[in-house]
């Protein structure tokens, strides 16, 4: 029989204060946000991507005269394949910028997730989890 030995890690009762109680959920708040922020983030790269590629596709035509549908809302408008291209680009450029903005608040967010668990650990230590899951 193989003997197993546990060893009991003491926990330190730690009050916790209204403050504290308001950086926990300030954490958990913006945690929520910069996740979301990160999905809408891999969605418009994703438009993006698609863009990219009808506009590789368009360049491919020979015949100029071709008119080309051109998503607007519901409705499918035809345009000359100079136009379409100019707003394809004109598309790409307003996504990518989207994404720099997004991507700018999140990095802001998690500067403040840094700080708060500097904060958190600092007085919680061991007894407080702060690490996402990664399930």
């Amino acid at each position: 029989m193989a003997a197993t030995m546990k060893t009991t890690v003491a926990v330190e009762d730690v009050n916790v204060t209204f403050e504290d109680q308001q950086k926990i959920n300030k954490f958990a708040r913006n945690t929520n946000r910069m996740t979301e922020l990160k999905d809408e983030i891999e969605a418009k790269k994703k438009s993006l991507q698609n863009l990219q590629d009808a506009s590789d596709d368009l360049m491919m035509f020979d015949d100029d005269s071709l008119l080309i549908p051109y998503q607007i809302g519901d409705v499918f408008i035809s345009h000359t394949q100079e136009e379409t291209q100019e707003m394809l680009e004109a598309a790409k450029e307003a996504l990518e910028q989207e994404v720099k903005d997004l991507e700018a608040r999140v990095s802001a967010i998690q500067q403040v997730l840094g700080d708060l668990k500097v904060q958190l650990y600092a007085k919680f230590g061991n007894n407080i989890n702060l690490e996402a899951d990664e399930s």
